[in-house]
């Protein structure tokens, strides 16, 4: 039986290095470009993108999560779709190696998403997202995934992958014997309060901005409520309520941090930690990803996560 689950996109980056002068004119150009630490979906990429300078790695917010929860020492089954040029930039081959089953992942007849990354100089990121093969995760294929879902300790859900048949999926959960313990990541924002509303939801993982965006669907929320605020503590509501404060590191580049986070919060849970000891570990294995350029360029080994907690706190 996998551990973990995770549902969700798998994206190739390109990611480009940007000063405040590029996005000020970027933003006076594109309605819809993003604020810091917030990722936005469009129907199509603007092609002046094309003219910056960019990095291509391997992105997407499921496929992360799941990269993250292997690094936590999780098995990890990673559902979602490619397209059918994934062969070309070794996408299931990495995520092989990094410890995650992706055999059940689908072959779309599009191309796989893509993710343009704006990383500024002080390491902060904005996100806009083409969804591309994401898109094509229906019903149907869920439906086919559903005992693996059913039979896992953890699910981790986003929002880059249409929201209806998740929903679904969430509602045939609810009315199961058993199932997994349901952690929600609500980014992009738009449309995650559909996600937030069903009742099998029993974590959600928002930041500063997206807890401001989402706040009436939380007011209402039944579970846990684990918020990170980047070099803050991060606050846990779970009815009696706790922080976690972070390791004082200087960003490089936060693109993939709160990812990493609720893969190890995930992938801890799965191992048998406690909600205190699994967002310890996940607040560090996320600001330690951030000492390195990309989603996964710094995923940190557990075994770096606790060398950290029990011997280098400088």
């Amino acid at each position: 039986m996998t551990e973990i689950v995770s549902l969700g996109s798998i994206n190739l980056d390109r990611v480009h290095r940007v000063t405040e002068e590029t996005l000020t004119e970027l933003r006076r150009e594109f309605d819809r470009f993003p604020e810091s630490g917030d990722t936005v979906v469009v129907d199509e990429i603007p092609s002046a993108f094309a003219d910056l300078a960019t990095t291509v790695t391997h992105g997407g917010k499921g496929a992360n999560q799941a990269v993250a929860a292997a690094a936590a020492e999780a098995d990890v089954t990673l559902l979602g779709k490619v397209g059918s040029e994934h062969t070309d930039h070794d996408v299931l081959d990495r995520l092989r190696r990094s410890g995650v089953r992706v055999d059940s992942v689908g072959v779309a007849s599009t191309q796989t998403g893509t993710a343009h990354v704006f990383v500024t100089e002080d390491g902060e990121n904005r996100i806009v997202v083409h969804a591309g093969a994401n898109a094509a995760v229906d019903g149907a294929y869920i439906a086919d995934q559903y005992e693996t879902v059913r039979a896992s300790d953890i699910l981790l859900l986003q929002n880059e992958i249409p929201v209806d048949p998740v929903c679904e999926l969430l509602q045939r959960l609810a009315s199961a014997a058993s199932r997994p313990t349901v952690i929600v990541d609500p980014a992009p924002v738009a449309g995650a309060e559909r996600l937030l509303d069903c009742p099998v939801v029993d974590i959600v993982t928002p930041n500063e901005r997206e807890y401001s965006q989402v706040g009436s669907s939380l007011e209402e929320f039944d579970g846990t409520v684990v918020r990170t605020r980047g070099g803050q503590p991060v606050h846990i509501d779970d009815g009696t309520g706790f922080r976690v404060a972070p390791p004082d590191r200087q960003p490089i580049d936060t693109t993939g941090a709160g990812d990493v986070f609720a893969g190890f919060l995930g992938g801890r849970l799965a191992a048998g930690d406690s909600l205190r000891e699994a967002v310890q570990a996940a607040t560090v294995a996320g600001t330690l990803s951030t000492q390195a350029e990309g989603a996964r360029g710094a995923v940190p080994s557990y075994a770096a996560v606790e060398t950290w907690r029990t011997t280098d706190r400088h």
